[in-house]
């Protein structure tokens, strides 16, 4: 067997890997800075958000995002406009991957009126049903039978939309989640 010289295996190295969505068609270049332009729009807004929270600024909990950047916004890549999202207490990244006013979420954050919730939903309880975002949601498994319940509603109306559920391993063995999957 022939060895492959130094020249030839960096440049197998270097070869990009092909992304595809689900039509099958390839990202562009435009496409792909766009989602990395997201994910690190999130590390920085949670960066901020855990300075903010250290600060005393941030009243109640504050779970961050911080590594999971690349799940929201690949999944959010693939849906359309008008798919319902809900998820768990770790909603910032999420808000910010369906478009949502990064200073609304701050101002929540902080409790500010001008937040998405009015300043009283903190750091896990925002919602936007203009960007068909159900919330966060601070009992482990909560989101999945509500998620079932939006994905219902669009097989219902027959819209051609899908739900989003997002929810951790701590999820996974609950009875709601068990049940309604």
């Amino acid at each position: 067997m022939a060895k492959a010289s130094g020249a030839a295996k960096n440049k197998a190295l270097s070869k990009p890997k092909i992304v595809k969505n689900t039509t099958g068609a390839e990202l562009s270049k435009a496409q792909l800075l766009e989602m990395y332009e997201r994910m690190l729009t999130i590390r920085r807004f949670e960066e901020k958000a855990g300075q903010l929270y250290g600060m005393g600024l941030i009243g109640g909990f504050c779970h961050l995002y911080i590594g999971q950047e690349a799940v929201v916004t690949g999944l959010q890549a693939a849906g359309k406009d008008g798919d319902s999202v809900i998820t768990t207490y770790r909603d910032h990244g999420h808000m910010l991957a369906c478009d949502m006013d990064p200073k609304g979420i701050m101002a929540e954050l902080t409790g500010r009126i001008d937040g998405f919730s009015k300043g009283k939903g903190g750091s896990m309880h925002m919602f936007s049903t203009e960007k068909h975002f159900y919330g966060g949601h601070g009992i482990v498994g909560a989101s999945v039978p509500l998620g079932a319940g939006l994905a219902f509603a669009h097989k219902y109306r027959g819209d051609g939309q899908l739900n989003f559920c997002y929810y951790g391993d701590g999820a996974a063995n609950q009875g709601p989640s068990l049940r309604d999957l």
